[in-house]
């Protein structure tokens, strides 16, 4: 049984942020993929549950050339795969987005539910540490932009204070001759959560950017990983240096979907993977 609690549809976003202002205990819906099963299981304490998606603000879904694309918080993850912009531009966002549960809950999922929910395994984050997104975070005192490599500050935790809700995620414009890619191993074929994930991104200057996630208490920029491999340079044998040197970048756990030897070794492996997989895209460019 669902526990009780007040529900509200606001039409405009203040309405949305004077009712977080005035209420503890309060939820924001969009998708429900996440709170719709904490509630059937009484896993929270919702006082109050706001229902966003009648708000036209939180639509937007906007990529300017030269600036960047904007993602607002109700558009779902099928709108991500659908875009012709993501898939050529952001690659590893469409590729991560390509995989994340099934068809029918990517229809009703949200980018911004996926990072607010703030699992370590999430699969949407590392694309977005890619690109340097950056979270556009609004309450009832006014709006504050959050890197998303700060945004995440621990298992479920994340910067969003009791007041607060995310309006949109913004991605700068990669430029011209920029490619990324996003690989996952998962216990099952199929909808399954990841047990290691890896996106590797090359810009159009050559350097490469690695993000990861399941394998620390938050997703992860591997900034001085990418430091080794730029002063490098790009080649196979850079590429196998990286696939064992990876391994010291991280500090994984074992748990019910994998030890910690076997994402360590998996790391390598998808990071392998995704590099060779840009490498022959860049060579047939």
């Amino acid at each position: 049984m669902l526990s009780q609690f007040d529900y509200v549809k606001p039409l405009v976003l203040n309405e949305a942020l004077d009712v977080l202002s005035k209420n503890d205990n309060t939820y924001i819906l969009a998708g429900g993929t996440d709170l719709l099963i904490m509630l059937r299981h009484n896993l929270i304490d919702a006082r109050h549950v706001v229902d966003i998606k009648a708000i036209p603000d939180l639509n937007v879904f906007s990529y300017k050339e030269g600036e960047g694309l904007e993602i607002g918080a109700n558009v779902v993850v099928n709108a991500l795969i659908e875009s012709d912009v993501v898939k050529e531009k952001y690659t590893a966002l469409y590729d991560a987005a390509s995989v994340l549960a099934s068809f029918q809950l990517r229809n009703r999922a949200t980018l911004v539910g996926n990072i607010c929910n703030a699992s370590p395994g999430a699969d949407l984050p590392p694309s977005l540490l890619l690109y340097n997104a950056s979270v556009k975070i609004a309450s009832s005192e006014g709006v504050r932009t959050v890197p998303i490599a700060e945004f995440f500050t621990g298992v479920k935790k994340t910067q969003l204070k009791k007041n607060e809700l995310v309006v949109s995620v913004f991605l700068p414009d990669p430029g011209q001759g920029d490619t990324s890619c996003y690989k996952r191993q998962t216990r099952l074929k199929g909808h399954d959560l990841s047990t290691v994930g890896v996106a590797c991104r090359l810009d159009g200057a050559g350097k490469v950017s690695v993000a990861i996630n399941a394998v620390a208490i938050t997703p992860l920029r591997l900034t001085a990983f990418e430091e080794e491999l730029n002063a490098k340079g790009l080649s196979e044998e850079t590429i196998l240096w990286g696939e064992k040197e990876i391994q010291n970048h991280i500090r994984p756990i074992s748990d019910v979907r994998a030890s910690k030897e076997y994402r360590l070794h998996m790391a390598g492996v998808l990071f392998k993977r995704c590099m060779t997989q840009l490498m022959e895209k860049e060579a047939h460019a």
